[in-house]
């Protein structure tokens, strides 16, 4: 009898399966089986905050399934996400499965390598209970905040709206920052750079410091035209010149915040499709059989832990000796801290085998994936090389009574630098606006009381300028240093407060839209407390306690509740029963039908442009990013040459998600699609039928039997129609590899050969 392995996620699912065994078979839940109903509350406030849970509709054939395949089961695993949304999906199922709470049943690692996932089949543990709470705790809080507050929004500000315990919060800090911009006043100051010429007719480049007391700032045009007439016709002397090494330590590896911020700003990518790439490098690539095939290449991505294995240490500390040498080590191990409120169950993201360099497999990986991979492996591996080692220079100049300075560097010792360029990299303390010269080749050899020439003198006038608005990954770090949230949570944060329109990207930044605004002057009027960002860290720290068994359920949310709706009954008497009108998002482009100015408005699909004139004018354009309408070259539908198989009606083709497909001309009232394969002329090698070429997730093509599902076969390489010479098994092309490889594992049938590309 087979044991049973249950995971979340049909990848994981399938990554895990190749690592145990015939006498296991794993399955996915495809997240959680079980939530709060949508349609009420499901919480029972009068009875110690008691939840009613129900099975989450459409996984009613996912249960099933699971339950029967629970019953033939010798032993059940539950192998959820390390983490407490994880523990939680996994205390369901044992509720659903009737696993008895005190069974070892929960398996957990924080990689997916075959070593880890069988190490932690042989060490099953219990549920742990408080990790579950912690999350029950959160999701009723959640939920009674969201039902609460969404009806007084729907009086006092629009139909359909839906108020977020932390989404609120992060609406309220993006509109300070914006009102932040709007008041912010410029103020005036000026920088004076002089160009001076040595005795030996070199130059050198400064920028006007001070005097020999220390910093001054010029505000205004008369306070600059003072120091230039002062140093115009004067001779400057050299005060100083200071010479130093400079030690620049390595960061530490990523942390989930971490990872989002520094994505965001070297890879330009938003913080759900960072998320998105690192579930997809944690649960699995298949890296062929020359690398062990499927694996999962980062560990957890879901952590603020700082902590770092000894193997996993030992690993990297090996590989930079040998691929730079024993200068480019530490002098001892390095240990970073972590914070004092981090979850330390997991460690920091890091490689889940140091020695796959990002170079080895960059064939198998999508663009996205390989860049994500490669930010990971080098922070990691940096993490744990030798300090840059810099030559530093900073030289006075006094002329007048009046300072100039000019600094430099160069790198003596790459150390940690030499995994990439370095070109961002600078000593700490070198503030390379003092002067124009940034590296010490550029500048002259002094001596003190050298005298030098004024050649050139350019005041020039400044302004101050507004903080800038928010973009992902200052976001982030926000959330970090405020203790809003957890890192788990950042990217849904930022999706949500977008999806319900209360703010809006503007290119890379995040901006408020009316209704934002509006909203949360009301909140804050109203409910201080939920969009108060000290409230709410120590709301999360109350939580955080639940899991650690330092307090229960019914304590934290008791406390937040006997304000919460004194501030409901409050607020019910005192707001005016009537809506408010909120501004519409005008933009700047002219509706061709009617005149009118069209605005922007949130959808299904996400933003877009519409006529204000609606229902009369019923115009609306798509756009892009930056908000710029995306025009459409109309075309005729290309017709298939086959008809829908419900309805009869043609077939036409469009272009999805996941690549080409046929949809009936019929839709919506006929919903029957079915996607575009190619046929090659390979047999299935398990039923005989033909092969067809298919497009997965990211549009990655692999190859299926054209009777899929009914025949699972499936392969991201070339099947072949030749047999294998050896034991007549089937054959399949790698061409990443050039190799033709027999799919029976028990023979090690391979050659060398470059077929033509025959199945584009």
């Amino acid at each position: 009898m087979a044991n049973l392995v249950i995971v979340e996620s049909p990848a994981k699912a399938l990554t895990i399966k190749g690592y145990l065994g015939s006498n296991y078979k794993v399955v996915a839940s495809i997240g959680h089986i079980r939530d709060l109903p949508k349609s009420s509350l499901g919480v029972d406030i009068d009875n110690h905050f008691e939840p009613h849970y129900i099975n989450i509709r459409g996984k009613g054939d996912v249960i099933r399934q699971l339950k029967k395949e629970a019953k033939n089961a010798g032993k059940i695993f539950l192998a959820t996400d390390p983490d407490r949304e994880g523990e939680a999906i996994s205390w369901h199922l044992a509720q659903t499965l009737d696993i008895p709470s005190d069974k070892p049943c929960r398996v957990c690692f924080n990689e997916i390598t075959k070593n880890a996932v069988r190490s932690a089949i042989k060490a099953p543990r219990k549920i742990d209970l408080d990790l579950v709470n912690s999350q029950q705790a959160r999701r009723i809080l959640d939920r009674i905040v969201g039902y609460k507050l969404s009806p007084f929004l729907w009086k006092n500000v629009k139909s359909g709206l839906s108020a977020g315990r932390v989404q609120s919060v992060a609406t309220r800090m993006i509109v300070d920052r914006e009102n932040e911009i709007k008041n912010f006043v410029p103020q005036e100051y000026w920088t004076i750079d002089v160009t001076l010429d040595t005795e030996k007719g070199e130059k050198l480049n400064a920028r006007f410091f001070g005097n020999k007391r220390g910093k001054l700032t010029l505000a205004d045009q008369a306070a600059a035209d003072k120091v230039a007439e002062a140093v115009k016709n004067g001779q400057f002397t050299v005060l100083s010149v200071k010479r130093a090494q400079k030690i620049k330590q390595p960061s530490a590896p990523f942390t989930t915040s971490t990872m989002q911020q520094e994505a965001a700003k070297k890879l330009g990518f938003q913080s759900s499709r960072i998320m998105k790439v690192a579930q997809e490098l944690y649960e699995g690539i298949d890296l062929g059989a020359e690398l062990g095939g499927v694996q999962g290449l980062i560990t957890y991505m879901r952590t603020d832990s700082l902590r770092v294995s000894s193997v996993a240490q030992d690993a990297a500390l090996a590989l930079i000796r040998d691929e730079f040498g024993g200068d480019y080590l530490p002098d001892a191990p390095r240990v970073y801290r972590s914070k004092a409120n981090a979850q330390d169950a997991h460690e920091a993201i890091r490689p889940s085998d140091v020695s796959i360099q990002p170079k080895m497999v960059r064939r198998m990986l999508s663009s996205d994936q390989y860049r994500l991979y490669k930010l990971i492996w080098e922070r990691f591996v940096g993490s744990q090389m030798a300090p840059a080692v810099f030559d530093t220079v900073l030289i006075e100049t006094e002329c007048g009574g009046y300072v100039f300075r000019t600094s430099g560097y160069n790198v003596r010792f790459p150390g940690f630098l030499a995994l990439s360029d370095g070109t961002d990299e600078t000593p700490d303390d070198i503030d390379v606006t003092e002067g124009n010269a940034l590296s010490i080749s550029q500048i002259p050899d002094l001596s003190q009381k050298e005298k030098l020439t004024l050649g050139k003198i350019d005041p020039a006038q400044h302004f101050t300028e507004p903080p800038a608005r928010y973009n992902d990954a200052t976001l982030v770090k926000l959330f970090e240093e405020s203790g809003i949230g957890r890192p788990s949570t950042y990217a849904t944060i930022i999706t949500t407060i977008i999806s319900r329109s209360y703010v809006k990207r503007e290119g890379k930044s995040l901006a408020p839209t009316p209704l934002g605004v509006i909203t949360t002057e009301l909140l804050e009027k109203n409910f201080p407390e939920i969009v108060d960002h000290d409230f709410t860290a120590q709301m999360e720290d109350k939580l955080d306690g639940i899991e650690n068994g330092g307090t229960t359920i019914e304590g934290v949310l008791g406390e937040f509740y006997g304000n919460f709706s004194k501030e409901l009954s409050d607020a019910d008497k005192e707001t005016v029963k009537r809506e408010i009108e909120v501004p519409q998002d005008v933009s700047d482009y002219v509706c061709e039908r009617c005149g009118a100015k069209m605005v922007y408005k949130n959808g299904r699909f996400g933003r877009f442009l519409a006529c204000p004139n609606y229902p009369e004018c019923k115009n609306t354009k798509a756009v892009d990013k930056d908000g710029r309408p995306i025009e459409k070259e109309k075309s005729a539908p290309v017709v298939a040459d086959f008809k829908c198989e419900v309805c009869g009606g043609d077939m036409i083709e469009r272009q999805g998600k996941f690549g080409t497909f046929f949809a009936c001309a019929n839709y919506p009232k006929c919903r029957f699609t079915k996607q575009k394969t190619t046929e090659i002329d390979t047999p299935c090698p398990v039923c005989g039928s033909h092969i067809v070429i298919r497009f997965g997730k990211a549009g990655r093509k692999f190859y299926s039997c054209e009777k899929y599902p009914a025949c699972n076969f499936s392969s991201w390489d070339l099947p072949l129609s030749e047999k294998c010479p050896d034991c007549g098994g089937p054959l399949f092309y790698r061409r990443s590899k050039k190799l033709v490889l027999c799919r029976n594992k028990d023979c090690g049938y391979k050659r060398e050969e470059e077929l033509p590309v025959s199945d584009e």
